[in-house]
């Protein structure tokens, strides 16, 4: 019989932060907002392995403002840098030297330019050896700390500054996002999630049920970025929970490869509707609106949720694919 939850209501969200204030990401930042959430949960015992990205700038010698632990990496390499992290702690237990009640969990924190891309082949490795490890790739659709350059997360009709709509190319980037979820649950990751600040409940309870699964572990946060994605830093929850009504951001888990989605809406809002409150999608609208455009994301959504339907057997009311 499963284990209840501890987390049913937000008021079940842990008091004590392990991030103190004064850290230097920019206001209304979606990573550092799952971070901090993501520790909540988790507990002080924390080795946290971090590669080259936005969160790198939260810890900047000699100050920190992290209670934790933290090392850091080169870009390619933070899932052998858990691998060292949890062997050590493993020996040392093993050995008498450390007394188990000071074991650690070792946390890979990348953002997706690390995640999809340049550390993607010692990711793969550590899934391979089964390292029992959780890796949280806050995911803000682009190299966000080097200019918010175009990586393999950047979504289809969206600008970045390597992808910036042209006469040439007036949609911005033409590549589809790669999806993250299903490579590592491909490779046989014990655990894989998708989280979302805008679903406090739901995030914990993920990472909670981490806890009791051995082996290598995937949460990928949505991460609202106002500085890439242009919108007022205070709405970046309400952003990201549009994300999630319009689908553009499923809630879902997979354990041991079997997925099951975490929250179904009954209908989903136009697409639309997300793309017009970020400026990175600005120009599918103004000075023509690109309704052919507009219609294939909306298509790309829809026929993930029917896929979805056929999969799990539940229904989602899916808008026609128009822009309006």
């Amino acid at each position: 019989m499963a284990t209840a939850s501890r987390f049913r209501t937000l008021k079940d969200m842990p008091k004590e932060d392990y991030l103190t204030p004064g850290n230097t990401m920019c206001a209304g930042c979606g990573g550092i907002l799952a971070f901090r959430i993501f520790h909540k949960v988790l507990g002080p015992n924390v080795a946290w392995v971090n590669a080259a990205g936005c969160m790198t700038i939260t810890m900047s010698y000699p100050l920190s403002p992290l209670k934790s632990n933290w090392l850091y990496t080169a870009f390619a390499s933070a899932p052998a840098g858990a691998q060292g992290l949890r062997d050590a702690l493993d020996v040392l237990i093993a050995k008498g030297k450390l007394p188990a009640s000071e074991d650690m969990k070792v946390v890979v924190v990348t953002g997706d330019g690390a995640a999809y891309d340049i550390g993607f082949q010692s990711t793969a490795g550590a899934i391979d050896r089964r390292l029992d490890f959780y890796y949280l790739c806050y995911d803000n659709e682009a190299y966000g700390n080097t200019g918010f350059q175009m990586s393999s997360s950047t979504p289809y009709g969206s600008a970045s500054k390597t992808t910036p709509p042209t006469a040439a190319f007036p949609l911005g980037n033409t590549h589809r996002k790669k999806d993250l979820f299903d490579n590592w649950r491909s490779q046989g990751a014990a655990y894989v999630a998708t989280l979302s600040n805008s679903h406090g409940v739901d995030f914990m309870k993920k990472v909670e049920k981490g806890e009791s699964v051995g082996g290598p572990k995937l949460y990928i946060a949505f991460a609202a970025c106002p500085t890439g994605w242009g919108y007022d830093p205070k709405d970046s929850v309400e952003l990201e929970k549009l994300a999630v009504q319009t689908g553009v951001w499923p809630l879902k888990e997979a354990v041991d490869g079997v997925v099951r989605h975490t929250l179904v809406p009954r209908s989903l809002a136009p697409v639309s509707q997300y793309l017009r409150a970020q400026e990175r999608f600005e120009h599918l609208f103004e000075p023509i609106e690109r309704k052919e455009a507009i219609a294939a994301i909306q298509g790309s959504v829809n026929a993930y949720w029917k896929q979805a339907e056929a999969q799990e057997g539940f229904e989602v009311k899916v808008p026609e694919e128009t822009s309006s």
